[in-house]
């Protein structure tokens, strides 16, 4: 015996539900407040700098053989600025970013 399924009510359009998972806000399932904490903390760590500052950081990049971006992440993370002799570590902020690609 074929199973005969339902017809539509009266203004479904025959498609797929539309609940089929849950909605997760952004800030995931967790406090609100400590999703916009942290948003506003990368805004000012990242929008804050100088002009004169940044262009600086970016010659000094360059001369690594990294971007802006590289080396201001490792500013930020590890408190101190990259240096020629830094070696190992320049070597493995590259590893990192041919890992991305």
């Amino acid at each position: 015996m074929a199973s005969r399924r339902k017809p539509p009510l009266l203004g479904h359009n025959g498609g797929p539900p539309l609940k089929e998972k849950p909605h997760v806000p952004p800030w995931g399932r967790g406090g609100i407040k400590t999703f916009f904490s942290w948003r506003a903390a990368h805004q000012r760590a990242w929008k804050s700098v100088p002009r004169e500052t940044m262009i600086r950081r970016a010659d000094k990049a360059e001369a690594l053989g990294l971007s802006y971006e590289e080396y201001h992440l490792e500013l930020l993370e590890r408190g101190r600025y990259l240096q020629a002799e830094d070696v190992e570590t320049i070597a493995a902020i590259k590893a990192k970013r041919s890992r991305k690609r």
